[in-house]
């Protein structure tokens, strides 16, 4: 589902809160607990929030991301204004990296107009958004193909990597920890999110306002690692004092 106006707004309400009763919801949004109680249902159904009785909450799985249709709708307006931020600094006639995600598919879509550039990616849906581009060359890594949102993950994966030095990396992910840690849910593709960050000369990080503070099983990397944060709300506290001392530029779109 794509969530209306006054479901998204109910969504980042749970999220900022974590736990919120229904009768909260309603006072808060100024509609009847049935107006509510019927979006917590449709949202719950499509698996981007959990019901207990009297009240709501974000999912909390550390070892499952939602599904792939549900994160290309969730903070999708979020999404596409870090995107656009993030392509108006990518120079033209560099080397990228993209990594696989909802976030690095909608970076795709605003390099479209790009010159010069060579993007090599383990993501198929960025693939064919930049094969559009004449002025792209796009190279596709080798390895498993995950059906559920066409990312390539695996051992021959981690070693086409190694083979190349980009200027820049432009990694998504699942969540970001308050002591700065970068998580995601499965170890295959953070082996070769690892392999990225190692062969790139700046790390860019693209991850929206949802990522802070969600947790996620598979340690990937440290925010003192990345050169360069995009996101669209400024970070709630501990985060910003956590770039500040990593020396990490934060662009909040």
């Amino acid at each position: 589902m794509t969530p209306n106006p006054r479901q998204s707004q109910l969504l980042e309400e749970v999220r900022a809160k974590g736990v919120v009763s229904v009768e909260a919801l309603a006072e808060r949004f100024g509609v009847t607990l049935q107006t509510v109680r019927r979006d917590v249902k449709m949202l719950a159904e499509a698996g981007l929030l959990a019901r207990f009785h009297g009240g709501v909450r974000v999912p909390s799985s550390t070892v499952e991301n939602i599904a792939y249709r549900q994160r290309q709708s969730l903070n999708a307006e979020a999404k596409q204004r870090i995107a656009r931020a993030v392509a108006k600094a990518v120079p033209e006639g560099c080397s990228l990296i993209l990594n696989i995600g909802t976030t690095t598919e909608a970076i795709a879509r605003e390099l479209l107009r790009h010159r010069g550039l060579r993007v090599i990616t383990n993501n198929l849906n960025v693939a064919a958004i930049l094969s559009d581009n004449p002025d792209c060359e796009v190279i596709v890594a080798g390895g498993v193909v995950r059906h559920r949102d066409r990312g390539i993950v695996g051992e021959a994966t981690v070693d086409f990597i190694r083979q190349f030095k980009v200027d820049i990396a432009l990694i998504g992910i699942s969540g970001i920890e308050a002591d700065g840690t970068l998580r995601d849910y499965d170890f295959r593709e953070v082996k070769v999110s690892r392999a990225i960050i190692e062969h790139a000369r700046q790390v860019w990080l693209a991850a929206d306002h949802s990522k802070f503070n969600r947790p996620a099983m598979v340690e990937l990397a440290h925010v003192s690692e990345l050169d360069m944060l995009f996101t669209d709300a400024p970070p709630p506290d501990p985060y910003p004092q956590l770039l500040a001392d990593a020396g990490v530029q934060c662009e909040v779109a």
